[in-house]
């Protein structure tokens, strides 16, 4: 239901204040409720204020001190002081136009001063400087502002695509320093493996001819015990061609077969055996310099 009024009286509702003249002057506030009026003494309710917040949202165009124009959407939440609403009745004739007014006056002073990314950063300043310039005018005139929102920070299209461009173009030179430092560690992960499976392969060389060479020297001894008028290079080259022959047995019952050219012959037998007796010497050789 809305404020009723008669001749006689009138029908404040509440969160309103009502405005009452004598002969065409100010007389008094009515409070909500219901009032009696005396016409025939000139009196009678003029208008009727509302007390709640309202909210005016003004958008504004301004230039930034690096010379990038931008639109501001500021919210501005005032409403009618109860005790100065006779001011508010009579002093502003469209209060909202006027409040816009002194907000663009106050945002394009502050603004212009400012860079594009301080007004994003510090946008709450603004906010509060306009809010204390505005408070003071507008507190004359029977209003207050309760709060000032900036609502958003709208640059030119053009502006906005290129500060996208920037802000990609940092986050993939960031990411590309992130990937190089991740393929660095992996390539010194991959070295150091590398080293250490190396590292690992050469004692179990290693320890694979001294095995060898351990077990060739068992059976050396053994055989020369056991066969009287042997000697101990006379039982290694029967076990190297014994090694020899087993090998080409081994190639040729292999189920991958290829083809593998060996020189074969008594003297080429003789030859390998040499060689293989003379690498196991030379293994047996350095494993005690290194114990």
């Amino acid at each position: 239901m809305g404020n009723t009024s008669c001749v006689f009286c009138a029908c404040v509702e509440q969160a309103n204040i009502g405005v009452v003249e004598r002969f065409g002057r100010f007389e008094k506030l009515a409070e909500p409720g219901l009032h009696i009026f005396n016409p025939f003494l000139g009196q009678y309710l003029a208008g009727i204020l509302s007390t709640r917040i309202s909210s005016l949202d003004v958008r504004i165009e301004t230039k930034t001190k690096d010379n990038v124009f931008v639109q501001l959407l500021c919210s501005i939440q005032y409403r009618v002081i109860e005790a100065h609403a006779d001011d508010a009745f009579y002093e502003l004739q469209n209060p909202e136009e006027q409040i816009q007014a002194y907000v663009f006056d106050v945002v394009r002073a502050l603004v212009p001063r400012m860079n594009l990314d301080d007004l994003f950063e510090q946008k709450g300043e603004v906010a509060k400087a306009v809010l204390e310039e505005l408070g003071k005018v507008i507190g004359d005139y029977g209003f207050s502002i309760e709060h000032i929102l900036m609502v958003d920070i709208i640059p030119d299209p053009a502006v906005r695509a290129a500060m996208n461009e920037i802000n990609a173009a940092q986050r993939l030179q960031l990411a590309s320093v992130y990937k190089g430092e991740a393929e660095k560690i992996l390539q010194v992960k991959r070295a150091e493996a590398e080293a250490e499976s190396k590292y690992l392969g050469g004692v179990g060389v290693a320890r694979q001819r001294q095995a060898i060479t351990d077990g060739l020297r068992e059976n050396i001894l053994d055989f020369s015990h056991k066969v009287e008028g042997t000697s101990a290079k006379e039982v290694m080259d029967l076990i190297m061609i014994t090694q020899y022959f087993d090998t080409i047995k081994d190639l040729g019952n292999s189920s991958k077969n290829t083809t593998v050219f060996i020189p074969h012959g008594p003297g080429h037998v003789r030859d390998i055996s040499e060689q293989i007796r003379n690498g196991l010497m030379e293994a047996s050789s350095a494993q005690r310099n290194v114990e």
